[in-house]
C-alpha cells in the first residue's frame, strides 16, 4: 500500500482548475479541435467557427482596401472586433471542453489507482481487497451488515 492510499479524504486536496498537468494538454487539444472535421460534431460551435472564418475574410478584404461584404458601411475596426469575439468564443469553448475531458481522465485514473490500492476492513478485523467483484464473491451473510 502506498502513502497515497493511506491518506484520508481530508488529506487529499482537489486539483486546481489551472493545474499545469491539465491546462498544458488542454491547450494543445483545444487547438486541435479547431479542425472543422472535429468541430462538426458540435453543431453550434461549428456554426460559430464558420462565422468566424467568414468575418475574418470580410475583415481582410476591408483591411486591404475593399468594401464591406453585404454592401454595408461598417468600418473595418467593427468587423475586426466581431471577428475577435467569434474566435475567442470558439477557442475558449474548445479549451473548456478539453479541460473537462482532462479532469475526467485524471479522475478516472485516480479511481483506478484507488481501486487497486484500497483494502476493505471487515467487522471481524480481517482485510480483503476492496475490488467490488471480489468483495461480493467473498462476503458471507453475516458480513453484509443486513
Amino acid at each position: 500500500m502506498t502513502d497515497e492510499a493511506t491518506k484520508t479524504s481530508a488529506d487529499r486536496r482537489p486539483r486546481s482548475l489551472f493545474d499545469p498537468e491539465i491546462v498544458g494538454p488542454a491547450l494543445i487539444e483545444s487547438v486541435r479541435k479547431l479542425d472543422p472535421r472535429v468541430q462538426v460534431r458540435n453543431p453550434v460551435m461549428f456554426v460559430v467557427e464558420i462565422g468566424a472564418v467568414i468575418t475574418t475574410v470580410a475583415w481582410l478584404i476591408q483591411a486591404f482596401g475593399g468594401s464591406p461584404l453585404g454592401g454595408g458601411h461598417e468600418p473595418a475596426w467593427f468587423t475586426f472586433s466581431i471577428t475577435v469575439w467569434l474566435w475567442l468564443t470558439v477557442v475558449f469553448a474548445n479549451l473548456a471542453e478539453a479541460m473537462a475531458e482532462g479532469r475526467g481522465r485524471a479522475q478516472a485514473a485516480s479511481l483506478r489507482a484507488m481501486r487497486s490500492e484500497t483494502t476493505a476492513r471487515l467487522r471481524d478485523g480481517g482485510e480483503r481487497p476492496a475490488c467490488v467483484a471480489e468483495l461480493v464473491m467473498h462476503l458471507r451473510p453475516d458480513e453484509t451488515g443486513a
